[in-house]
């Protein structure tokens, strides 16, 4: 039977998605009977974009160079899977959308102590894009998503034989508390609190310790790998099938909601905490029409009104 061709191109990224794909380890050796790499930018020298079944993109849409890169991609390939977080929603540099090009541009270049330039560079490097970061769908029409930073071993395998033998892959709608076996209960906790403050209880949910953990609002493409861990869920794979669907659900409200109900803590301290740091509890989606469009969601007046407050 012949292989079947795959083509990848790294757009703005940090290649943890690529090596992520290692993480297979002898799983790989499989997938490599079936598949033909035909293009792989962190491996083989190939400028071209030759014909492929499958076409997988990491990273997000930052320049004006990735948006050609993704289309030449689309043109070449037979399907496209938007493979890890940044692909699927923009990633953590979405960040940049509560700021303009010119605040990025002094803060890279200009004001920074390590690095300073003095100057922006204009010459011979590719434009960003106005709008800031975004999700490869922005620019092409992308038949399969995998979140994850990086996508787990488990779903990569998954995600690969489903493609190559046209199956249909083990992936359920649940969140992250589905893998997690830490029990939620009723607790007297009238205080926030960091992972790093005091001792835990390794078998309670970090919600009911006071812990902020993004897992109940967070779609399921780990394993739990973070909180079974000792961790709490930061988010990486992106928002839950609820949040994406329902226009005025989000992580404040989902998050708070359950922390308020399991212990003392008033659920505006909740609300007003992820807001304080919205860059973190929102880093890995941000950039994504899921949150942008949302009316709930305000990140540009949450970071204004932290740094009127300092």
């Amino acid at each position: 039977m012949a292989k079947v061709r795959v083509s990848f191109e790294w757009l703005s990224g940090c290649s943890g998605c690529e090596l992520s794909i290692v993480d297979l380890h002898e799983r790989l050796l499989k997938v490599l009977e079936e598949i033909d790499i035909v293009r792989l930018p962190i491996l083989m020298d190939v400028k071209d974009y030759p014909k492929a079944a499958l076409g997988i993109v990491t990273g997000a849409l930052r320049t004006h160079h990735d948006v050609e890169c993704a289309k030449k991609m689309r043109a070449s390939c037979d399907a496209i899977l938007a493979f890890g977080t940044c692909s699927v929603y923009g990633g953590p540099q979405g960040s940049g959308y509560a700021h303009t090009q010119s605040e990025l541009a002094e803060s890279a270049f200009v004001k920074n102590p390590t690095t300073s330039t003095h100057f922006v560079p204009d010459q011979d490097v590719p434009a960003l894009l106005g709008e800031g970061v975004l999700p490869l769908d922005a620019a092409i029409t992308v038949d399969l998503y995998l979140p994850g930073c990086p996508p787990h071993a488990f779903y990569v395998f998954e995600a690969l034989s489903a493609v190559l033998h046209k199956s249909k892959p083990d992936f359920g709608r649940h969140n992250v508390c589905f893998h997690c076996d830490r029990r939620m209960k009723h607790t007297e906790v009238a205080k926030l609190r960091r992972v790093h403050e005091g001792a835990m209880e390794k078998d309670t949910c970090f919600l009911s310790q006071g812990i902020l953990c993004m897992g109940s609002a967070t779609l399921d493409r780990c394993r739990g790998a973070c909180p079974t861990r000792g961790m709490p869920c930061s988010g990486c794979t992106g928002p839950s099938e609820s949040i994406v669907l329902e226009p005025y659900r989000d992580i404040r409200t989902e998050i708070a909601t359950r922390m308020s109900m399991m212990t003392k803590i008033p659920k505006p301290d909740i609300t007003a905490e992820i807001e304080k740091r919205a860059k973190t509890y929102y880093a890995y989606a941000m950039a994504s029409p899921v949150f942008r469009q949302k009316p709930t969601f305000l990140l540009r007046r949450w970071i204004s009104q932290q740094g009127a407050a300092r």
